[in-house]
């Protein structure tokens, strides 16, 4: 099937072609004509199969006859991350060379008055995350009375990261005529119920049985101890990876995105770091250099984990195995991306044998394991830095001569003493002795005559003779105002 078969406008297809796609992939094939016909569609597919192409393309087409007003867009696009959302933006203005359309996105950590310019100017494609949508609303800057297209992209990821009951309240604003167009690659029981609430007899096209991973895709398994032992471990692999281009290695916490960052920095690695607490700019500028290759590697948290279209990545390298088991299957799709091949490798500890049998039961396919198992594992060594802090810590001490070999002695043997020592008393002995020994007498204390009564004390501050006597009231320093006669009130007759 080709592109020319689907329905699509002339103007679309010549962008298509322009872009050198000419076949469309499963979910784009079987998505794009009923959302031409304006009906509800809930795609299922795993990712990198051009989800976000089967909803572009056809709301393209249909936004070719129409005109956005200031503060009313046309089409609302929700995404759960900013970079999803920067991406979809990439995806308009790629296929939308021929269309005058205006598209505006709403992300944090961008100035909210650019965003406002754009908004008052007439959008015809809303881009945006749940967050900054409805701060811009309650401010009343936005309309959402003439949504005609609604698209919930990653529907699974908003789960995770808690934007449910922020879908339902826009859902709601949005008029009930609307097309909803729902993506997802898993379908927990929130988004089923999720759907059965906001969708209206939608068209279901499942490519692929939720949570798989694609075939194209070689995964393994690689036994490690923990700390300084696990991050050698990931330098190793990279130094010995084979047709090794470029690589993400994805990591649970933030704090550990600085550390292995850190490392493989200090390492000789051209490595970037990318996560949730970093400002925008500096995100997006991690992710250009990654993928414009000014960086081989890319540490990053699951911020990266969902949608993100990278070509041509080589490795994915998970750190740690992810506590959610529908995250691997996102982790691993940043390579083997549109029918490429591609290596997926997890490191394995102790701790992760729960999430590994996690992992394998949602897949329902068991990961070989490259080199031993843990149960094989020979114990660990000391790490690099170990072994250069027991060095430094040496080094410290070369200098230094035990206070046993010191030629100058302490205080107490300086003290010459002819007699000989004496031996040393068993515990019970020394309770003896010191019950034996006589209490110790205080001293007495001398005595003291009786203190005269208080009448008859002498004051403390006595007055001197050149001071004269005591001062009464205010003395001569009388203010003048006490001076003045008082007169009397006359009573009046009765």
């Amino acid at each position: 099937m080709q592109f020319s078969e689907l329905g699509l406008s002339e103007k679309v297809l010549r962008a298509v072609e322009a872009s050198g796609y000419t076949t469309p992939t499963p979910i784009q094939a079987q998505a794009i004509p009923f959302a031409l016909t304006g009906r509800d569609v809930l795609g299922i597919a795993q990712t990198g199969t051009g989800k976000t192409a089967a909803f572009v393309l056809p709301m393209l087409s249909r936004l070719e006859q129409g005109r956005a007003r200031a503060r009313v867009p046309r089409t609302l696009i929700l995404e759960p991350t900013r970079e999803l959302a920067a991406q979809v933006e990439e995806a308009f203005n790629k296929y939308g060379l021929q269309h005058k359309l205006n598209v505006a996105l709403l992300i944090g950590g961008v100035s909210f008055g650019d965003q406002e310019t754009k908004i008052m100017r007439g959008a015809d494609v809303l881009i945006a995350t749940p967050g900054r949508l409805l701060d811009f609303f309650e401010r009343g800057k936005l309309l959402l009375t003439g949504i005609e297209i609604l698209v919930i992209d990653e529907a699974d990821r908003m789960l995770d990261m808690g934007f449910i009951p922020d879908i339902e309240k826009i859902c709601k604003l949005v008029p009930f005529t609307r097309q909803t167009l729902f993506f997802s690659a898993t379908m927990p029981p929130e988004i089923t119920r999720l759907t059965e609430q906001f969708l209206h007899n939608p068209v279901r096209v499942e490519v692929a049985r939720a949570a798989t991973t694609a075939t194209t895709i070689v995964q393994g398994l690689v036994a490690s101890h923990g700390g300084g032992d696990k991050r050698e471990t990931l330098r190793r692999l990279l130094r010995e990876a084979e047709d090794l281009k470029n690589a993400i290695v994805f990591c649970n916490r933030k704090r550990d995105v600085a550390i292995v960052h850190k490392s493989l920095v200090k390492h000789g690695f051209p490595a970037g770091c990318l996560h949730g607490d970093m400002d925008q700019p500096a995100r997006m500028a991690s992710l250009d250099a990654f993928k414009n290759g000014d960086i081989d590697i890319l540490v990053c948290s699951d911020v990266a984990a969902r949608g993100l279209d990278i070509p041509d990545v080589s490795h994915v390298f998970n750190f740690d195995a992810p506590s959610h088991p529908e995250d691997y299957v996102h982790r691993i799709g940043r390579t083997g991306r549109a029918g490429r091949s591609g290596v997926s490798i997890t490191l394995i500890t102790t701790d992760d044998l729960k999430h590994l049998h996690q992992i394998q039961d949602l897949i329902k396919k068991e990961i070989d394991w490259l080199g031993p198992k843990l149960d094989d594992l020979p114990p660990p060594e000391h790490t690099e830095r170990d072994r250069a802090r027991a060095t430094r810590t040496r080094d410290r001490r070369g200098g230094r001569v035990e206070r046993s070999e010191r030629p100058e002695r302490s205080r107490r043997e300086r003290v010459v003493s002819d007699e000989p020592p004496r031996p040393e008393r068993a515990p019970r002995e020394r309770v003896a002795a010191e019950e034996a020994r006589p209490p110790r007498e205080k001293p007495a204390r001398e005595a003291r005559e009786p203190r005269p009564p208080r009448e008859q004390r002498a004051p403390r501050r006595r007055e001197r003779e050149d001071d004269g006597p005591a001062v009464v009231g205010f003395g001569d320093h009388l203010p003048g105002f006490l001076m003045r006669p008082v007169r009397a009130k006359a009573k009046r007759a009765e």
